[in-house]
């Protein structure tokens, strides 16, 4: 997947997430089914998770590669990642603390929502600034996947965004 094509499904990913949380009602933005995260905590989570792929964005890739080191292999294509995840959940794989949301109020719908496209705009201008070449060279940790490509990394943020989306939609299933 080119630059361009990651950043677009970013964007639209995203978005039809944030649309589909801040269009449900109260009661449905609060539901809860066994425990599951609410909508609002599906959010939450998303935030919490999209801030330090931002963040690292922004450091100097030197920095990174003084820090977390460079690729050793290439980067493994977007079906391949995700294909990945599934399986590291499948074994019990779960958010570790730091991405754990608390209660979310639904006065805070809103503002969470343009919380998060805003990170994603921030985070796709900053992918403007790499090289096609240096998002398969620099690496990241990911707490349940480990160490990912900056390619691999967005390609994680693409699809977790959706996997929550399905959550949400699944947990509000239960309801009816």
């Amino acid at each position: 997947m080119t630059k361009s094509e990651i950043q677009r499904l970013l964007k639209e990913n995203h978005i039809r997430f944030t649309n589909h949380v801040t269009t449900l009602s109260d009661a449905d933005f609060l539901y809860s089914n066994n425990g599951k995260w609410t909508a609002g905590q599906q959010l939450e989570h998303m935030i919490k998770s999209v801030r330090p792929v931002v963040l690292a964005f922004r450091l100097p890739a030197f920095l990174l590669r003084i820090i977390f080191g460079k690729a050793n292999r290439a980067s493994k294509d977007y079906n391949g990642l995700v294909e990945k995840y599934k399986q590291k959940l499948a074994a019990g794989g779960k958010a570790s603390a730091p991405f754990i949301p608390k209660p979310v109020a639904v006065v805070d719908k809103e503002k969470l929502s343009k919380r998060l496209n805003s990170q994603i705009e921030t985070l796709v201008k900053q992918v403007d600034s790499y090289a096609e070449e240096k998002l398969d060279q620099l690496i990241l940790p990911h707490p349940l996947l480990g160490k990912l490509t900056f390619r691999e990394m967005l390609y994680f943020t693409i699809y977790h965004v959706e996997h929550h989306e399905k959550h949400t939609q699944q947990n509000l299933e239960k309801r009816s």
